[in-house]
Parts: C-alpha cells; structure tokens; sequence
C-alpha cells in the first residue's frame, strides 16, 4: 500500500557495514548463512595456486556478496544481489583492493567498503521519485479541495441534513488521510535515517494511515447503506442510521487496524523500516475493503435499479432520458464507493512496459480521490450551488438578480435526483 522508496543515500549508508539483525527477515537471515558457508569453504583453498611474491586481499563475506581473493592493485566486480530492496542484479558492484594488499575502507566508518550505489537503477529512482512527488501534489491538492468543500457544508444551515452529514464524515475522513499521508511522503519515506532507525512514532503513523485508509472505504460504504436506505427501506429514523454511520465509519477501522497491529508485531518477522513492507498480515486489511467494496457494488446496482424504476414507471422497457439519468447517477456513485480501486490489484508484472503506466495511474486515482469527491458532492451539487448563489446575491445585489424560486429551482432535498448529487 506504501509506494515508496528509500533511494540512493539509504544504499550508501547501508554498504558502509553488514545490515543488522533486525533489518533482516528470516528467509534473508536463512540465505545470508548459506551464502558465508559456501563463500568461506569455495575460496578457504583458493591461495593455494597464487603466485609468490603476489599480495593479494584475502576472500570476503560483507553481508551481501561472497568476494574472493583478489590481487592488490585491483578492483573486483560482482552481480548486485537481488535480495535488497531497490537493488536491480543486472548490474554490478564493485570492491577495490589496495596495493598492500587491504580493503579499501570508507573514510567515515573506517569499516571495509564495498560499493553497491551502482546496484540503484538511477533511471527507476528518478521514476519512483517522480510516483512520489505526483502522489505529494495529488494529496496536497486533495486536501485544498476537501477543506474547501468542508467549510461550504458547514457554512450553510439549510445544508445540514443527513446526506450531507455523511458528506462531512467521508470528507473528513479523507482530508485526515491526505494530512498522513504527506507527512509519511515528507518524514518518513524521504529520511533514510527515519526509516533505519523504526521508531515508535513512524509505525503509529504507519497505524494512523491505515486506519484512515478504513475510515474512508467504511464511509463509502455508509454513502451506499444511506442511498439503499432512503430509496429502497425508506422508513429508518435518520439519528438512528447516522448512530450506526458513526460506529461503522470511526469505530470499526480501530478494531480492525487494532487485530493488524498485534498479529504483525508478535507473528510477523516484518517489524522493521516503520513496517513499510507489506507482510502476509496485510489480508486483515483488505477483505473489510474488499468487503466494503463488495457491499457497495451491490447497493449501486440495486439503487440504479430503483432509479430506474422511478424515473420512469409503469414502463416495461427503459426509455433514453431515463436510461441516460441512470447512467449520470452510475458514473458519480462510482468514484464514491471507490470502486475504482477493484482495478489496482491487477498490477503488470514489475518492469515491463506498462508498469509505469499502472503507477501514475495508481497514484492518479488514489491521491486525487479528494478532488474527484469534492468536485462531484460539493461544488457541482445542485443545493450548494443554490445557497452559494443566494448568498453572492445577498452580498453583490446590484451585480446579481434576485433568483426567484421555483418549484423546479428550490433545493429539492427528497427529490431523488438530488439524493444522489
């Protein structure tokens, strides 16, 4: 769920000495002691064919790749490994041996160095970094127009109701999400250090995310059990609904996120670099969305389903302005219940020629939820556009007419059109 990426400077700071223990998983910890045993018994015999007089830098394990002995004066090459994040093994790293027969040590650590910078795929850096910047502006943006949005549902007393109080939840939701997840892009991902050092407070913000990220599909959900309820069950007590709303969209993702956390702190060996790596655990996560997503489909079919029937009964077959409403209310319930995101697990395989493709679209589609939502519930919604054009004739009376209200005109609140927009 994470699209970041540690970079060039965390791959220097590494290679400066052997990752620790707890920077290791335990199938890496498995393939790291089968790599030194078979390191130290290929080349324990390899000086006996050396010439004399000839200094040579003894045979080395350095955490990553076997070295072996090499003539002073020389520079070795090895496959980058292909265990490393960010690491791409078609290309080679390097250790030099001095003339007296040492290894070259880097000046800060005083440490024996080899050097895996070459191992970073520059031109897949500046890629991912650019995925990372489009999701910064993407979230930034989303948090202007959700702001935004907030303070026009809240300004207006005609507008409170519970449609637009579940508005006001979801938008919530997701303005807290695109706060956490700038500071994860800006803390977090770009401080290598950050992530080295795992502390408390980067996995609580790793918690903090994820539990948003609930928050905003279990408030999709509610926009969906709301349209079902008004249109399809029609006698449910609004206070009482928005009671269950509150529990299911603020409630619910902390046991959820609650489960997460344990299983993966006491049964996961992915405890490490502000558990940025997605574990087995993560299925905790994805079926409630995946449910959610589910549950929504199923409200959207139903409630076209009961618009169409709506608007325009006691016909057999659809007619075209009908089925053109149908297919407006369909396109905006869409990006609602968020399931565009059924799309996302399909991923090309790593590398090829429409990876890059699916990860701006990826970033597109997440990052700019909030001005996508915004843009379909607030500021093209027919009762917000209403009051903002009374109260800019309030304000300007010469530059603007009085609207005289109409039938057609007032704002319609149970009219069924503008239960969906």
């Amino acid at each position: 769920m994470v699209a970041g990426y540690i970079g060039l400077k965390q791959t220097e700071q590494k290679t400066h000495n052997k990752m620790s223990d707890d920077e290791i998983s335990a199938d890496v910890k498995d393939l790291m002691r089968r790599l030194y045993t078979e390191c130290d018994d290929t080349h324990r015999t390899s000086h006996i064919n050396d010439k004399e007089n000839q200094l040579y830098c003894p045979h080395r394990f350095d955490g990553y790749v076997c070295w072996p002995r090499t003539i002073a004066g020389t520079t070795v090459y090895q496959q980058c490994p292909n265990f490393v994040t960010g690491f791409n093994d078609r290309l080679l790293a390097y250790k030099e041996c001095h003339q007296n027969g040492t290894w070259y040590t880097h000046p800060k650590t005083g440490a024996e160095w080899s050097n895996y910078t070459t191992c970073v795929d520059l031109g897949d850096l500046e890629f991912r970094q650019f995925v990372n910047e489009f999701y910064v502006i993407g979230y930034a943006l989303s948090l202007v127009t959700l702001v935004v949005s907030l303070i026009v549902f809240l300004s207006f007393r005609s507008l409170k109701c519970t449609r637009i109080r579940i508005h006001i939840q979801l938008f919530t939701s997701l303005a807290l999400s695109c706060i956490a997840w700038l500071l994860w892009y800006k803390v977090v991902i770009e401080s290598p250090i950050i992530v080295q050092q795992n502390s408390n407070w980067c996995i609580l913000l790793h918690l903090v995310i994820h539990y948003l990220m609930l928050a905003n599909y279990f408030w999709m959900f509610c926009e969906g059990l709301h349209l079902h309820l008004v249109l399809v069950v029609v006698f449910v007590k609004d206070s009482v609904a928005m009671k269950w709303f509150i529990f299911i969209g603020w409630f619910a993702p902390i046991i959820v996120v609650a489960i997460y956390a344990f299983a993966r702190e006491y049964y996961s060996s992915l405890t490490t670099h502000c558990w940025m790596d997605e574990g087995s655990f993560m299925w905790i996560l994805k079926v409630p969305v995946l449910i959610s997503l589910l549950a929504s489909i199923v409200f959207l079919v139903n409630v076209v389903r009961v618009l169409c029937n709506k608007l325009h009964p006691g016909t057999a077959q659809l007619a075209p302005m009908a089925l053109q409403k149908a297919l407006r209310a369909t396109l905006i319930l869409v990006p609602l219940f968020g399931l565009h995101y059924i799309l996302l697990p399909f991923r090309p395989e790593a590398g090829s020629s429409l990876d890059k493709i699916y990860q701006i679209t990826s970033a597109a589609l997440i990052s700019l939820q909030g001005v996508c939502v915004s843009c379909l519930f607030c500021f093209v919604n027919h009762d917000v556009m209403y009051e903002i054009r009374n109260c800019c004739v309030r304000l300007f009376p010469r530059l603007l007419k009085p609207i005289h209200v109409t039938k057609h005109d007032a704002p319609p609140g149970s009219q069924t059109r503008d239960i969906i927009v």
